[in-house]
């Protein structure tokens, strides 16, 4: 028997159908959502990472010698492992949280703390947790004040809000009373825990989710005299202080901005008004080294009272020694910031500062510059 031959119509169209179902694949894959990014997981005493190109996740772990882990996220941290414990009647055992600023020279990138208090308008913030059972802890909001604008070190005021606490623990200090603060009840409590003044607000239930100003505890800070408007925001912590067990605990979103440029734009002896900068950048560069002059000009009609100036070295660049500034870190995103002699910029004033540094490969100046938040011309 004779078999039919066979149809080239029909085999092209099953060639053309393949062609296409490959092609759909290959469409759906190309356009497919990324995966996220892994979790980063830091066991380290003091190791931190950074989430969202913008605040640090620290381990924090200072109070014993137990094995702690956290894993950061995309939008904050979990405690990993949380082994061992210590006594109530003390101090925590850590502090694992995620910031914005600096904290023991460890700055958040783009941040433009330190502030001066006076010269932030508004603090805007959002913070969530997850809680767990099994273990002693308090869920803490940190607010850091210094007469500097300080990187590194212990800052003069803590201002602490406890979200949470769960088994026998209290604040440092004693309980002076109670007020109202963003709206809400609190308790108070002030002390001293021997190296910094602490003034905390404890909420008489938890709290899972807050959308709140940290300026307004800032003002309640001022008016009972632990801090003055001249001082310096150096940085805002959301965490945990866990005395035993803690894992599972995590901080599941946060958020921090400072706004720049309180006060009254018509008046030129208020902080504020609009910004305006122009940054001159002279380098002097050797063979694997370099020293580097900024002066920074206010070109605008308002006193700049509190400067931060914000710019990124090259790859390969690292400072080794600072003159007339605090910086933030040796690489990287860099924020510069005045010290208590020269904070602050009169209208077509100046300030000058320098730093020595090393490098690798090619030299190259920064890209840019930020003055409080807005970018500046180059001389």
């Amino acid at each position: 028997m004779q078999l039919p031959l066979p149809n080239p119509l029909s085999r092209a169209r099953a060639v053309l159908g393949t062609l296409l179902t490959a092609l759909l694949t290959l469409t759906t894959l190309l356009t497919a959502a990324p995966p996220s990014h892994a979790d980063s997981t830091i066991c380290e005493q003091f190791g931190s990472t950074t989430i969202q190109g913008r605040y640090v996740v620290q381990n924090n772990r200072w109070g014993t010698n137990a094995t702690q882990c956290v894993t950061a996220t995309d939008s904050g941290f979990r405690i990993a492992q949380a082994d061992g414990s210590v006594p109530t009647n003390g101090g925590p055992k850590s502090y694992p949280s995620v910031f914005n600023g600096c904290h023991y020279t460890n700055c958040s990138p783009g941040t433009n703390l330190p502030a001066r208090l006076s010269s932030i308008s508004s603090a805007p913030t959002n913070i969530s947790y997850n809680y767990v059972s099994g273990a002693v802890y308090d869920a803490a909001y940190d607010i850091w004040l210094d007469p500097i604008p300080r990187t590194d070190g212990v800052n003069r005021t803590e201002i602490m809000i406890w979200f949470n606490r769960v088994g026998p623990v209290q604040p440092v200090g004693s309980q002076t009373g109670t007020t109202s603060v963003a709206g809400r009840s609190w308790q108070v409590w002030a002390g001293n825990n021997g190296t910094n003044d602490v003034l905390t607000f404890v909420a008489p239930s938890a709290i899972s989710s807050w959308n709140f100003d940290v300026m307004d505890f800032v003002r309640q800070t001022v008016s009972r005299g632990l801090a003055q408007d001249n001082w310096y925001l150096t940085s805002v912590q959301a965490g945990f202080e866990p005395w035993q067990n803690g894992a599972g605990l995590a901080v599941t979103s946060f958020s921090s901005t400072v706004n720049l440029g309180g006060g009254n734009p018509g008046n030129p002896g208020d902080p504020g008004g609009s910004t305006a900068c122009k940054v001159a950048y002279g380098t002097n560069v050797w063979q694997g080294g370099f020293t580097a002059d900024v002066t920074v000009t206010n070109t605008g009609p308002s006193p700049v009272n509190g400067w931060n100036l914000a710019f990124t070295l090259p790859s390969g660049q690292k400072t080794t020694s600072v003159w007339n500034a605090n910086v933030s870190s040796s690489s990287g995103a860099v924020t510069a910031s005045g010290q208590q002699y020269n904070g602050d910029i009169a209208p077509g004033g100046q300030v000058s500062f320098g730093f020595q540094g090393t490098y690798s490969g090619t030299f190259a100046k920064p890209a840019g510059f930020s003055l409080n938040g807005t970018a500046c011309t180059t001389a």
